[in-house]
């Protein structure tokens, strides 16, 4: 809650009052001027203030001016504020003019850059006055004590970057396929059409796959007719195509492949087959065409309604219908990949014998960091042009803390993939932890579809005091900054789940948990995390002296006795 700051301006007035011998100058009454907020507050990296005064009638002389400026000070430096000038209405100058009847209300607002110390600080309002040409003494006046820098916590070093990830495949599925084309109305197997380099080629796919150790292989025959020609007509065409294509390939794989499973099925009217040939063409009316498909769905009628047509048939005819009599041959191979254990080992003994997806993907079998980390440079050695091991190399050394490492990591990345969403996303990440928010929006802007993005565009939003647009952006998240964002948008029950989610959690965690119970008046809750904090890391001892989060508890022995 914010409380009024008086301004005890006898002394200014008594000095002015001697140096004028103005018998009009009375003292501020009490109640004139007010500082927001208080306690102050980090606002992402800024600490803002906004002043409100009032000079009462008859109490600014017309030959005033007056100078104010805010300054926070604290140990080991001091930020100033915007100067503001009033002047009385005698004085030629550019300040703002103060009616000495009237008197008027006045707004100062100054934002200072917020460094740590200023957690334990004071706010005052300096002054520099003259009366004509002749300068004034005017003390200092102190108007508010300490900094909340709760949203300080904030830690982008803290977020996991995203790891580029491999694209292994322990089994790869690869479909092949051929075509028997027919004559109308006939289902005898052509010569011209077995001899055809196109079967050849997929009759080798078959029985090498059936051969390979690590391969399978089965074989689909679909059949068709065109639609043309009757329902009942193509219904045994179609089957009659089925049959003999089925006891050709039987034939032919007796000897190379004879336990390759083969299914077989057909359709008498190709209907399907006929919309997209019709689709991809160029022919004229083919819009009328497909209009007809979609208006009748009897068979019989739409192959009238089609001959009707008689400008466009002729063409489906010779271009589109012998395209529909067929036998489909489809080879659906797989290709069974090497064992966690096969490749595990050549990583460690032989990886030049891996491919680079094998390879990275070793990476995610190792259990620490340094092993990882040992894998992707063996990854960045033999495939210099592969972004993604310098980019996982990044990964590790910011999670370790070495953000300049990482940074120059995830720049070689850049170098061979500058629009890679995961690079991106690292990099503005490290703009972040650097406190180089515009950069930041930049790289960010450019990672879009990466998992890690909603927590990176979280930091930026804390950083740029939008906590209801951070809380968002961390709706789904758990961590300390997931915790903080909630926090500062004041919804303390997502900030303890989130904080209760964390893995591994720190001193940080415990510290935020204290704070999280100092708000909801849970002094246990303060006592028992704090006291945690504190045995994992003895400087939020003195942390929690100064911080104003738990200025309510600083006489309580319970909380005294954690922080000696």
């Amino acid at each position: 809650m914010s409380k009024k700051i008086y301004l005890p301006l006898l002394i200014v007035l008594a000095v002015i009052g001697l140096s004028s011998c103005s018998s009009k100058l009375k003292p501020l009454a009490a109640n004139y001027i007010k500082a927001e907020p208080q306690p102050l507050e980090v606002v992402g990296e800024k600490v803002p203030v906004t002043i409100n005064a009032t000079f009462p009638e008859k109490w600014f002389n017309k030959k005033a001016t007056l100078v104010v400026t805010p300054v926070l000070r604290y140990e080991g430096g001091e930020a100033w504020g915007v100067s503001y000038t009033y002047q009385g209405e005698k004085v030629a100058g550019n300040g703002q003019v103060i009616p000495e009847k009237t008197g008027a209300n006045v707004t100062l607002n100054s934002s200072f850059d917020y460094v740590p110390a200023m957690a334990k600080s004071e706010l005052y309002l300096t002054f520099s006055a003259k009366l004509g040409d002749k300068e004034v003494a005017v003390p200092e006046i102190k108007i508010g004590d300490g900094v909340l820098a709760t949203a300080a916590l904030v830690d982008a070093g803290a977020e996991i970057p995203a790891i580029a990830p491999d694209k292994f495949q322990r089994i790869i599925k690869e479909a092949h396929d051929a075509n028997i084309m027919f004559l109308i109305q006939q289902a005898e197997l052509r010569s011209s059409e077995l001899k055809k380099g196109e079967l050849a080629d997929w009759k080798g796919i078959v029985q090498n796959a059936d051969q390979a150790p690590n391969q399978n292989v089965n074989i689909e025959i679909s059949a068709y007719a065109s639609p043309d020609g009757g329902l009942e007509l193509n219904e045994k065409l179609a089957a009659q195509r089925e049959k003999n294509t089925n006891t050709y390939l039987a034939k032919e794989f007796k000897k190379t492949a004879p336990n390759v499973p083969v299914s077989a099925r057909y359709t008498a009217q190709d209907w399907e087959g006929f919309k997209e040939l019709v689709e991809k063409s160029n022919i004229t009316d083919k819009n009328l065409v497909l209009s007809v498909l979609s208006m009748y769905k009897d068979p019989e009628e739409r192959e009238q309604q089609i001959k009707n047509i008689s400008s466009v048939f002729s063409v489906l005819a010779d271009e589109i219908l012998p395209q529909l009599r067929r036998s489909r041959l489809t080879a659906n191979v797989e290709i069974v990949g090497k064992s966690d254990e096969e490749i595990s080992s050549l990583a460690a003994s032989n990886p030049k014998a891996l491919t680079v997806e094998e390879l990275l993907y070793a990476a995610t079998l190792v259990k620490t960091a340094d092993q990882k980390d040992a894998i992707y440079k063996k990854v960045s050695e033999i495939y210099p042009k592969d972004f993604r091991a310098f980019n996982n190399q990044g990964v590790i050394a910011f999670t370790n803390g070495q953000i300049a490492n990482a940074e120059s990591l995830f720049a070689k990345a850049a170098q061979l993939s500058s629009s890679a969403p995961e690079v991106n996303c690292n990099l503005g990440l490290v703009a972040l932890a650097k406190g180089e928010k515009e950069k930041a929006q930049q790289y960010l802007g450019k990672a879009s579809g990466v998992a890690e993005l909603n927590n990176a565009l979280g930091i930026l939003a804390l950083k740029n005091g939008n906590y209801a647009q951070a809380a968002s952006a961390f709706a789904n998240s758990t961590g300390n900054n997931a915790a903080i964002a909630q926090l500062l948008n004041k919804d303390y029950s997502k900030a303890q789940s989130a904080l209760n989610a964390v893995t591994t959690p720190n001193a940080t965690t415990a510290y935020l948990k204290a704070i999280v119970a100092a708000r909801t008046n849970n002094l246990s809750g303060v006592v028992t995390n704090l006291k945690q904090a504190v045995s994992l890391d003895k400087t939020f001892a003195t942390k929690a002296l100064n911080d104003l989060e738990f200025a309510k508890y600083i006489t309580n022995s319970d909380f005294l006795n954690i922080i000696k």
